[in-house]
């Protein structure tokens, strides 16, 4: 499980890019959140998700907001 914040939302297309804490920036779509809204989000929320490969790179999945980052 990884952990990182919000770092931009592309609202138009339904994506966004996650800021792991190893310091790669990480796709993630609408579909990948877990009991959130895609258009509650505000961005620099601390989220945790997993990571899976894709054709184009890394791609957040199963993504959480975190209440109490550590």
């Amino acid at each position: 499980m990884h952990i990182g914040k919000i770092k931009k939302l592309v609202r138009d297309r339904g994506f966004g890019f996650i800021d792991d804490t190893d310091g790669r920036e990480v796709f993630f779509h609408r579909s990948s959140l877990v009991g959130v809204a895609f258009d509650s989000l505000v961005g620099e929320e601390s989220v945790s998700f997993e990571v899976e490969k894709s054709a184009k790179g890394p791609r957040a999945i199963n993504v959480n907001l975190v209440t109490n980052p550590e």
